[in-house]
């Protein structure tokens, strides 16, 4: 059935003059999802963002051990490739989410197996619950191979299941890079000096590939409850301009690889001239977030949640339903202050308190997306929160959603 639909509204799409390079995409064979919106991918001309995959068999059943597991996640994503007419060797950058962080390990063998040669760069995320237990895949594809290249700093010793950065013709994807020491692999007890080893991290991966975080258009910080956030934004922000900083979400995650608190992973524009930032006029300039940069004709927003910007601002809403609202118009200001719009959305990232919410949640969300539905991903990063008001009315954060948007030709 999600097939004939992707089927008709790629056809309705084409009719109406939209150029072919943006579809929705989906094997004529795939296991059923854990909910029924989100296109498995969106086929975006030059990048195809695929969905988060897990391990389900076309059978609905899932293999008993975690290496098989993975596999399986990495067969149904390829199948995702090979739709959209490309192969596994297009794939750019995959992010791994994990229920158990002890199966890191068994990850690593079975991706250096898998991508036997410049293999892409790679997120691993440990996680509270998934659509299906206990592991999830997404990626991004590029379409022409042509400047697809490792990146690797002289100081990151080299590992066979991720490379640090992948260049292609216009962009640079960089792995997650951990808190911890490059030289003995040891976390240091201060959170300041975690941070620090992150970020010099990153900035050596976009080093190491010609450019300077200046470059950045989107970063994703992962932290667990050992990093505070204060401390981690201080240092986080002495490394970019205020005002003109990537745009980023900040996510709080169960674990993280090797026993880091904080990671970074990210994307760099190649061409700073193609680089642009976006800001509603109801949101103040930042030392820590862009709510939106542009790549060229591609947008990645920061993530949103029901927090009501301005004088007195917070999220003053005590349902997943009621605080969504509130995020999708904090989402639609950044598009439409880009001159763009929810039907050019072709990948959300969805962090929800309490997955069991999933259906409450997009019963709202799917209402802003008329056209193909955008490729999505779906966790619960950390174990849920206790939903009780501050003092001055204020609840918790119940879902928070980032996006990539992008202009076709059809579209200026």
């Amino acid at each position: 059935m999600r097939t004939l639909f992707l089927l008709v509204a790629s056809l309705l799409l084409l009719g109406t003059g939209m150029q072919a390079q943006v579809r929705a995409v989906a094997p004529q064979q795939m296991p059923t999802a854990a909910d029924g919106f989100g296109s498995p991918a969106v086929d975006a001309g030059d990048y195809v963002y695929v969905s988060g995959q897990g391990p389900r068999r076309q059978d609905g059943s899932t293999p008993a051990n975690s290496a098989d597991q993975v596999r399986q996640c990495l067969q149904n994503l390829s199948s995702v490739i090979e739709a959209a007419g490309l192969t596994m060797d297009h794939v750019v950058y995959a992010q791994v989410y994990l229920e158990d962080m002890n199966h890191y390990t068994e990850l690593n063998k079975v991706f250096a197996d898998y991508f036997p040669k410049n293999p892409p760069a790679r997120a691993v995320l440990g996680v509270a619950r998934l659509p299906v237990s206990p592991i999830q895949i997404n990626a991004v594809a590029v379409r022409d191979l042509t400047g697809r290249r490792p990146v690797s700093p002289p100081n990151l010793k080299p590992d066979k299941a991720y490379s640090p950065g992948m260049l292609t013709h216009d962009r640079l994807f960089v792995s997650t890079m951990l808190g911890s020491d490059p030289l003995n692999g040891k976390v240091p007890d201060d959170p300041g000096t975690q941070v620090d080893f992150a970020l010099d991290g990153l900035k050596s991966v976009v080093e190491a590939a010609g450019l300077r975080l200046s470059n950045m258009v989107f970063v994703n910080p992962y932290l667990t409850r050992e990093v505070p956030m204060q401390v981690m934004n201080e240092h986080y922000a002495q490394r970019f301009e205020f005002g003109n900083t990537p745009a980023r979400a900040t996510i709080e995650v169960s674990s993280l690889p090797e026993g880091a608190h904080i990671a970074y992973t990210g994307v760099a524009v190649r061409d700073i001239s193609r680089r642009r930032a976006i800001r509603p006029k109801n949101m103040a300039p930042s030392p820590t977030a862009s709510p939106c940069v542009f790549a060229g004709d591609t947008l990645y927003c920061s993530a949103k949640s029901g927090f009501i910007p301005g004088p007195n601002g917070g999220i003053y809403a005590s349902t997943t339903s009621q605080q969504v609202r509130q995020t999708m118009r904090n989402l639609l200001d950044n598009l439409e202050e880009a001159d763009m719009k929810f039907d050019q959305v072709v990948s959300t990232t969805v962090y929800l308190d309490d997955l069991s919410e999933l259906p409450e949640f997009e019963r709202v969300y799917k209402q802003y997306f008329k056209g193909i539905p955008a490729a999505q991903t779906t966790v619960q990063q950390v174990q849920s929160v206790e939903r009780k008001s501050d003092e001055e009315g204020h609840y918790p954060t119940l879902e928070q959603v980032s996006l990539i948007a992008v202009r076709t030709q059809s579209n200026h």
